[in-house]
């Protein structure tokens, strides 16, 4: 391991989060004697960031940890364009009225990760929007132009990616890295920004930016880049079967976000206990030595640890105890996914798509033919059985060892 005179360097590196770094001597140095004001650019597609963005934002909370100054950028402005990295086909364009909405949904989260205010090292929310959607046409050719030749911007990779496979790239997009590289400059000139970061993707950007502002200003800043994000079995973080793992509780219950966790590969758990808590590190060094069944302890510290970070103790409590009742004590626990299936009942391969478990009824009957559908712990082998409750009479359904939910009238 490097040996770095910053806390800042040194605690991104020993928990795992450098991939590459743009001139580190100068960067730990500047780290070691001042406060640094960074970025991190998050567009708002959505209501809700997915666990694929909580390393970015943990590394933020790193940031603040070593007495550095966070600045969130969420992308109003590049939300109207859309980011072409690692995207296979262009996505829909959101209204400004809608895109305004997901940014107040989505600071609810670095809300919990990180402390705001106007200290030195207090973090704070800016807007692209802001400098973006005011800069004319004709002013941003002259100006930034002139600083970006068309033979580079053809081998990054986010561009070669849509090339390569013949898939439209249109202009609109491939105006998004000469936005984000504006907002880098625009960010040290309002902020004093000095540090860029984000995943590995965006290295081609991130050093656009450092570029530009250096061509324009003669300004020195910097970039550090996280490694690529993978599960063990090589999946992409944030992503499952049944979609996108919300970081924000309207899109996704805290008893599901704390399942993915539980349900993390053991070759994993070091690394996120690194990554996505604040732990020491001698604990997680503790924990991921652990072996067989007793592995599963440290998989539960770290779903508790993530969802109180992210969506707050009591979430993370009432998620485990749901998890104590549905796994140890054989009950149905309160956070579960439940589904009405009214006073004339529903068929059990319905009951399976409708509360989600699986994609279609088709999936739903391969899967009681194998044996997997449990109705109060017992097998359901009938894909056209009438499941049908009395009252206030409740069941358990389960999908193999980690899909449960409740039954109700």
């Amino acid at each position: 391991m490097t040996e770095h005179n910053s806390d800042l360097l040194r605690l991104l590196e020993e928990r795992g989060y450098i991939h590459q770094t743009t001139d580190a001597a100068a960067l730990d140095a500047l780290a070691a004697k001042q406060v640094v004001p960074g970025y991190i650019g998050f567009d708002a597609t959505a209501p809700s960031l997915h666990v694929g963005s909580l390393v970015q934002i943990m590394m933020l909370r790193r940031l603040q940890q070593a007495g550095h100054k966070p600045i969130v950028v969420m992308g109003g402005g590049t939300t109207k364009i859309g980011d072409p990295s690692g995207k296979d086909e262009s996505r829909q364009l959101l209204t400004a009225e809608v895109i305004d909405q997901n940014i107040a949904s989505i600071r609810t989260v670095f809300e919990r990760l990180l402390r705001f205010g106007n200290g030195p090292s207090d973090a704070i929310m800016v807007n692209n929007d802001d400098w973006l959607s005011s800069l004319g046409y004709v002013e941003l050719l002259r100006t930034v132009g002139p600083h970006f030749t068309i033979n580079r911007m053809l081998t990054f990779d986010s561009v070669k990616l849509r090339l390569d496979r013949e898939q439209p790239l249109t202009f609109l997009e491939f105006n998004y890295m000469i936005l984000q590289a504006y907002d880098f400059r625009e960010l040290a000139l309002r902020h004093g920004c000095k540090l860029q970061m984000g995943g590995s993707d965006q290295w081609g950007n991130i050093v656009n930016g450092i570029e530009l502002t250096r061509r324009m200003d003669g300004t020195e800043v910097f970039g550090v880049t996280t490694p690529l994000l993978t599960t063990a079995d090589g999946a992409k973080m944030g992503k499952t079967a049944a979609g996108a793992v919300w970081l924000n509780e309207a899109q996704l219950p805290s008893y599901d976000f704390w399942q993915y966790w539980r349900n993390t590969d053991d070759r994993d758990v070091g690394r996120f206990l690194r990554l996505f808590t604040d732990l020491p590190l001698d604990e997680i060094a503790r924990l991921e030595k652990l072996e067989g069944s007793a592995i599963n302890d440290a998989k539960i510290v770290l779903a508790n640890e993530v969802t109180r970070l992210v969506r707050g103790e009591a979430a993370a409590k009432a998620a485990e105890s749901t998890a104590a009742a549905t796994f140890a004590g054989g009950g149905t626990g309160e956070d579960l996914p439940t589904l009405s299936i009214g006073a004339d009942g529903m068929n059990i391969t319905a009951i399976c798509t409708a509360i989600g478990f699986t994609q279609s009824n088709g999936e739903a009957k391969r899967k009681i033919a194998e044996g997997a559908v449990k109705l109060d712990d017992v097998v359901v082998l009938d894909p056209s059985l009438m499941v049908k409750l009395a009252g206030p009479e409740t069941a358990k359904l389960s999908l193999g060892k980690k899909k449960h939910g409740v039954l109700t009238h």
